[in-house]
């Protein structure tokens, strides 16, 4: 089969790799009808993460059809059409009982395969799905492919960004990065309530998506953010800061920006060693600090209502529509934000 595959710093390959096939009763055989790459495989891309094999399928964002089922899978039918979160989980342990299936004691993600062990991703023409009762979820009919693919990962990272920010509709938010999951990120504030929400980012034609999104723009490389955030909240600084990047300088932005007593909340995937600011500052700001990865699983179902309601404010994020074909060039485009690239659609 065909897949996007990894083989060092900026180097994706479009070749062929051995179709999956069942390893457990508990597996299932998917058929990529569409897929996608996410501001996440940039740090394995880079290699700020370091360790994936040569080789691995990339990606973690698909949908697709039920081809083959192990003998133990009991929700699922050859022929379904299913929309997949980023990691795989059980649905039966402590944290999947919990809503925190992004740590069930059983989770992989896709697009991960280091000295040999781990999952291939999605950007292929087939992929193997372990756990998949509680991994997977039936796509409901009319669904479309770009709302089941955000619903895997950043439309649920964006949301559940907002919702351990505990939005305060009558506060002030700031949102730091306007990429897709920023993006996402101010339209669950909104759904939320919130109406006064400020985004930062650099690229030009970024901030003019989250001013159209709903938030008020500031370009952090010709305004000063804090000043104009304090001025706004007669100098206590945002109430909630969403803060979606990972980086070191994005999470001190965002520390600076929230008032005392505020909530940071962080889901950019963290590629530091440390942490931005001090026991002391965060202590001296009585600062709420929540961070971790989505449990994207466990909360799609109830996202569902709220993707369907904006299905088509939401599919305007893929402003590139293309073959898997030609993902390597893709993921150029989308690494150095030509051609205003916001978000890329591949289909096998």
């Amino acid at each position: 089969m065909k897949a996007l595959t990894f083989h060092g710093r900026e180097t994706i390959r479009y070749e062929d790799i051995e179709e999956p096939v069942l390893e457990s009763p508990g597996d299932v055989i998917v058929r990529v009808e569409a897929c996608s790459i996410c501001g996440s495989d940039l740090h394995p891309y880079h290699e700020r993460e370091k360790g994936l094999d040569h080789g691995c399928a990339m990606g973690h964002e698909f949908t697709g059809e039920v081809v083959e089922k192990g003998s133990k899978v009991k929700s699922l039918q050859v022929g379904d059409h299913v929309i997949s979160p980023f990691t795989v989980s059980c649905g039966s342990c402590f944290y999947c009982r919990r809503g925190l299936s992004s740590r069930c004691v059983h989770s992989q993600l896709f697009g991960w395969r280091a000295q040999g062990k781990g999952l291939h991703g999605g950007q292929a023409t087939y992929v193997r799905v372990p756990m998949a009762d509680g991994t997977l979820v039936k796509r409901p009919d009319g669904l479309r492919d770009e709302t089941a693919i955000l619903l895997g990962d950043i439309l649920a990272t964006g949301y559940f960004c907002a919702r351990q920010s505990m939005i305060d509709p009558e506060g002030v938010q700031a949102v730091v990065g306007c990429g897709p999951v920023g993006l996402m990120a101010i339209w669950a504030a909104r759904k939320m309530g919130a109406q006064r929400i400020f985004a930062l980012d650099s690229v030009k034609h970024r901030l003019e998506w989250a001013e159209r999104w709903g938030a008020v723009p500031i370009n952090y490389m010709e305004e000063d953010p804090l000043a104009l955030i304090r001025d706004a909240t007669d100098g206590r600084g945002a109430d909630q800061v969403l803060e979606v990047v990972g980086l070191e300088t994005a999470v001190r932005s965002a520390f600076e920006l929230v008032r005392p007593g505020g909530t940071l909340s962080a889901v950019g995937v963290c590629t530091g060693t440390h942490l931005p600011f001090s026991p002391v500052e965060a202590y001296d700001q009585n600062l709420t600090y929540r961070i971790g990865r989505c449990p994207a699983r466990s909360l799609q179902t109830e996202l569902l209502k709220w993707a369907q309601e904006d299905a088509d404010q939401l599919a305007t994020l893929f402003t590139h529509h293309l073959p898997l074909g030609e993902g390597v060039e893709a993921y150029r485009m989308f690494d150095q934000k030509r051609d205003q690239c916001m978000k890329v659609l591949l289909r096998p």
